[in-house]
Formats: structure tokens, C-alpha cells, sequence
């Protein structure tokens, strides 16, 4: 699957991610939408990195990883204010 941020940078997830990384971006991809902060996102982040895949430990987050999470939290920061009163 390719995923291409708002800033035009492209990942291979296949690729660019190891297979913890992935398991973390696939919660994170349904907080990017649940998340009701930004602040709520990076503490799900944490969370992720730190419990690992299937609670196998913490996991190193790559440049990578760190790019795309940043992109999400643009996301939902975008959101977040669509979502306020006289924004939408």
C-alpha cells in the first residue's frame, strides 16, 4: 500500500516500515480519525511505540515513522478545526 502525505512525500508501507512499525500505523491510522486532540494522538502514539506488536516491547520509530505520524497529527489537527463552530 502506498500512503502519500499532504506534503507530497510517498511510503511503500510494504517497504519503508518493519512489521512493528506497520502494527503501530494501523492504530494509528484509526486514532488519526478518533483522536478528539492532538495531545490525545501523540499519548496513543506513545502508547503504541512503547507496548510494541502484540506487547513485544517498545519499538524504535524510524525517520519514516516519524514523518508519517506527523502528517496525522497535521490530520487531525485539520479536523479538529473543520469540526469547531463557525468553521465548517
Amino acid at each position: 500500500m502506498l500512503y502519500t502525505t499532504q506534503r507530497g512525500q510517498s511510503f511503500d508501507l510494504e517497504k519503508d516500515f518493519s512489521s512493528p512499525e506497520r502494527h503501530a500505523l494501523q492504530k494509528l491510522l484509526i486514532w488519526k480519525d478518533m483522536a478528539v486532540s492532538v495531545d490525545e494522538f501523540r499519548l496513543k502514539k506513545q502508547e503504541a511505540l512503547r507496548k510494541g506488536w502484540g506487547d513485544s516491547g517498545p519499538i524504535q520509530a524510524s525517520r519514516n515513522l516519524e514523518s508519517i505520524t506527523r502528517d496525522f497529527e497535521e490530520q487531525v489537527a485539520l479536523r479538529i478545526r473543520a469540526a469547531e463552530p463557525g468553521q465548517g
